[in-house]
């Protein structure tokens, strides 16, 4: 392991929208070597829904390297064909990136409602979300 970056994000974020949006958990590596791969560990917390007048909705997070989708987190989380607050919990991945590259990276997670009018939240009550990157040689 040559170098590890962790932050952390713990400020209620809300979006009604069905485009993505930055939940505000980012890091950033700037690799050592093109042939080394970063090893990340994403660990969101405080999932929830607040559904309106539509039992369908539900909320979607993904990895994102720079302006690049790498990896879907989580797809329709929270679907419960209910119109009722759900407070999902977390959710996480683990993920091998091979950047190919020895620029600054950054890496972040983006959210959006999947379906139905509601709206959808991360780091509920302020929960803490946290993004762990690794540098391992290759």
């Amino acid at each position: 392991m040559l170098q590890v970056v962790n932050s952390s994000y713990s400020t209620e974020t809300d979006s009604t929208s069905a485009t993505y949006a930055d939940t505000g958990l980012t890091a950033s590596i700037t690799p050592s070597s093109t042939s080394n791969y970063i090893l990340i560990f994403v660990n969101h917390t405080g999932l929830a829904k607040f559904s309106g007048s539509a039992a369908d909705t539900r909320i979607n997070i993904r990895l994102m390297r720079d302006s690049s989708q790498i990896t879907l987190i989580e797809s329709r989380a929270g679907w419960n064909n209910s119109t009722q607050y759900n407070f999902i919990g977390g959710t996480g991945t683990t993920f091998k990136d091979t950047p190919s590259s020895t620029s600054s990276i950054t890496y972040k997670t983006q959210f959006k409602r999947d379906a139905g009018n509601g709206t959808v939240r991360v780091n509920d009550n302020a929960c803490t979300s946290t993004i762990t990157l690794m540098e391992i040689a290759g």
